[in-house]
């Protein structure tokens, strides 16, 4: 479980390919780690297979990288990283399970007043789950919907703090983001189709 508030912004050091899809080292602030410890690497949920003083490795599987872009990292690239959370530690983002519902791309970054807005192009699927001023994590960040501007874009809007202590500030047009919706909205929409699709015996 993460809260979407990133605690870090580390760099890839390294990408190995392996038979079961890559690893990658990560250099980090984090000076106490553990092997098999979570962490969302730009919201996704990786577990740690080593790891050193201010370093860790973790192995993305096949499967991961087809529902994310994590296949398209490179050295140097930097990444959002949150640590699980603790269960006496403060709650201040979200629910973030760490599991990435789609990627979407950036349509247009602008700027109104003393935010930054950015127009992201989600799939049908993701867009439903979307409402306005409700949560999602875009590369690990817990966000606000700012807006629904039409069908298939979801807006939501960054501060400043946001901007300087995360990747999110280096986002540009055609940017690709992982995307993971609340999951309460998922949990509301599965009860409702099975819902939908109840029917009563006939007498």
């Amino acid at each position: 479980m993460f809260t979407g508030l990133v605690d870090d912004v580390g760099v890839i050091e390294r990408v190995t390919p392996t038979a079961a899809g890559r690893r990658l080292r990560i250099a980090c602030a984090y000076a106490e780690l553990a092997d098999g410890e979570s962490v969302a690497v730009n919201g996704a949920c990786l577990t740690i297979v080593d790891h050193g003083s201010r370093w860790f490795e973790v192995a993305a599987v096949e499967t991961t990288l087809g529902r994310t872009t994590i296949g398209d990292w490179r050295e140097g690239r930097r990444v959002n990283l949150e640590r699980a959370m603790r269960a006496d530690g403060r709650f201040g983002g979200h629910f973030v399970l760490g599991h990435v519902d789609g990627i979407a791309r950036v349509q247009q970054v602008g700027h109104v007043t003393d935010a930054t807005v950015i127009d992201l192009a989600v799939d049908s699927d993701l867009g439903e789950l979307m409402v306005p001023h409700g949560s999602l994590t875009v590369d690990g960040v817990s966000l606000t919907v700012n807006e629904l501007p039409t069908t298939g874009t979801v807006q939501v809007s960054l501060i400043d703090h946001t901007l300087r202590h995360t990747t999110l500030g280096s986002l540009t047009a055609g940017d690709r983001v992982h995307v993971e919706a609340d999951i309460i909205g998922k949990y509301v929409r599965r009860l409702l189709e099975a819902q939908a699709d109840f029917r009563l015996p006939r007498t």
